[in-house]
């Protein structure tokens, strides 16, 4: 408990709070048409591919508009951004209760949507950017909880959609939005490590290997987590026969742990490594997955192997975000922004290729399977590299250094010019 205080005496810990509240809502925004996918399929009837597809959408188009928002927070400021994008995700909802009544309505809902998934960098570079180093996996992790409005979304959208009809959740969701406003508004200030980066150096981090590795790693972890935690409602309903409710309450159980875990995951990782937690995270996601796959007769053994899968991509997201701010000590915010961009595209993997293994195969379990190749895939890649890591930024496991030494710098020239005011 002392240590607690001594972390929250460290930074400032309202803008940290209201970091949480900003991600959390709008990550409950963001997978809205998840939690609602066995109403809205039902509603129009959609095979399988269309369900994961229509699923896929707010994910892929989440991970685009991260980078406009980004781009916008370098000049306006992390939590004026924020500010901005919760209003619009207002306007986003108020269009989705007045005009979405068809499948084409509901994809450009979609698009929409992915309004709320830009947040993610602005809110993990706000919440920690009071904090010193040290504390820098642990705040983010704290942050990046905030993933736990997948919890809120499935778990009180499907009771409000049967009782008041899927569209007029859009319209309540809108309304749910003013209390993260209020607090950012009330609460939040600016960190003093604000970051000036041109076009050019706000993309430099994909020019670089170090980069690509980040990203490819949390296409897995993050990836992961948002598609499956989408589709999770649908593949309860469909393949077990529960009802829309129960679908929802059964993915609630595997999201917490996800959410829950991330913050141990950046704990952990500040005094083991990051390298060493994904090696664990990585391994235990592959072995899940296929188990999962494997099990799709028994509902209570399936949740119980989606919570430890789940439990380890949110260590996993809290293990990564501890690397980013060593690798990149005064670029945070403009390298998670790009990671956590190209990462989150790979989130909409997952609904598309269960969806296209149920509709093709007769079963889901190809599309469990695709993926945790991909984690294995990232495994063999993140043994390989670390071994320069801990050569050049890193100790070994991938723990911070004492005293921090250069990064391997192509995007060293950006780092030397964004000096903290």
């Amino acid at each position: 408990m002392a240590g607690f205080k001594t972390f929250l005496r460290s930074g400032h810990w309202p803008t940290l709070l209201a970091s949480f509240l900003y991600f959390d809502f709008c990550f409950a925004i963001w997978v809205l048409n998840g939690a609602m996918g066995p109403f809205i399929g039902e509603s129009f009837d959609l095979t399988p591919a269309q369900k994961g597809f229509m699923v896929s959408v707010p994910i892929l188009a989440g991970a685009l508009m991260r980078f406009p928002l980004g781009v916008l927070a370098q000049y306006i400021g992390r939590k004026n951004a924020a500010m901005v994008e919760m209003g619009l995700i207002v306007v986003a909802l108020a269009y989705g209760y007045f005009f979405v009544d068809s499948y084409d309505g509901v994809l450009a809902m979609g698009v929409l949507l992915g309004i709320a998934g830009a947040s993610f960098g602005v809110a993990l570079s706000l919440g920690s950017g009071w904090f010193p180093p040290r504390y820098k996996g642990l705040a983010m992790g704290l942050a990046g909880a905030g993933n736990s409005g997948t919890v809120l979304a499935v778990l009180f959208a499907p009771p409000l959609a049967t009782a008041y009809g899927w569209q007029t959740v859009y319209g309540l969701a809108a309304f749910t939005m003013l209390l993260p406003m209020a607090v950012m508004w009330l609460c939040a200030k600016e960190p003093p490590d604000r970051e000036h980066q041109t076009f050019r150096e706000h993309i430099s981090c994909l020019f670089e290997k170090d980069g690509w590795a980040f990203s490819l790693i949390y296409v897995v972890t993050f990836g992961g987590f948002i598609g499956l935690s989408s589709f999770l409602p649908t593949y309860f309903y469909d393949q077990f026969k529960v009802t829309k409710i129960e679908a929802g309450q059964l993915t609630m159980l595997a999201t917490l742990m996800g959410s829950a875990v991330r913050v141990v995951g950046g704990y952990i990782s500040d005094r083991i490594g990051g390298v060493h937690t994904l090696t664990a995270v990585l391994l235990m996601v592959a072995a899940s997955l296929v188990l999962c796959g494997m099990a799709g007769t028994s509902v209570v053994v399936t949740t119980l192997l989606f919570m430890l899968c789940f439990a380890a991509l949110g260590a996993g997201n809290g293990a990564l975000f501890q690397l980013v701010p060593l690798r990149w000590p005064l670029a945070t915010a403009v390298a998670g922004s790009m990671i956590g961009e190209v990462g989150a595209l790979g989130g909409g993997f997952i609904p598309n290729a269960m969806g296209l293994s149920k509709q093709y195969s007769g079963t889901y379990l190809w599309g469990f399977v695709s993926f945790a190749l991909v984690a294995l895939l990232m495994l063999l890649m993140l043994r390989i590299v670390q071994i320069r890591w801990t050569r050049t930024w890193a100790e070994k496991g991938g723990r911070a250094r004492a005293t921090p030494a250069a990064a391997p710098q192509d995007f060293g020239r950006a780092e030397l010019r964004a000096t903290p005011k």
